[in-house]
């Protein structure tokens, strides 16, 4: 995977030059409605059909998106499609999203529950991971029974573990040593 982020990387640099000079958060969502968009496997095959021209991939992709495309995004597109690049759009937005937050000095945070998460306890759990990491951060949260209770949170490569099943395998880990 090294090489698609190798390949990506100066795309999502040049989009996030561009995007800086204009708004930054609408530049952002429209990133991450076109990841999903080029994600889909129909896309795909749009993309990688030999029998389409530049031009009609490109028209078809702006046309599976519910944003209107400004002259920017739509240069960005002809773009990635004659390189043949445009299934390289989820690699792209997730360093696009990366450059945003260190420009903004904030993280993703992908935080996993054993138990849905009321916006209250979100918005607690949010606050104290904030001081402990010195950071704004973006939660991304997820239900997973398996983790029995608590919560395991990655921020970039830092993984905060709190869940029964980190805590018996750390027993299991002793016990057996």
């Amino acid at each position: 995977m090294a090489e698609l982020a190798t390949i990506a990387r100066p795309y999502a640099e040049a989009l996030f030059r561009v995007a800086k000079a204009g708004s930054l958060s609408a530049w952002s969502d429209l990133v991450s409605e076109m990841a999903q968009a080029a994600a889909h496997p129909d896309v795909k095959a749009i993309a990688q059909n030999p029998a389409l021209t530049d031009a009609q991939i490109a028209s078809t992709f702006a046309s599976v998106l519910k944003t209107p495309l400004s002259v920017e995004a739509q240069n960005f597109i002809s773009a990635l499609v004659a390189n043949g690049r445009l299934t390289l759009l989820p690699e792209i937005a997730t360093q696009f999203h990366t450059l945003k937050n260190a420009q903004e000095g904030a993280a993703d945070a992908d935080i996993t529950s054993a138990f849905e998460l009321s916006d209250a306890q979100l918005k607690d759990v949010v606050a104290t991971l904030e001081k402990k990491f010195g950071r704004k951060l973006t939660p991304t949260v997820k239900v997973d029974n398996a983790l029995i209770g608590g919560v395991r949170v990655v921020v970039g490569d830092e993984v905060f573990d709190t869940s029964v099943r980190a805590k018996l395998q750390q027993l299991h880990v002793a016990l057996a040593a």
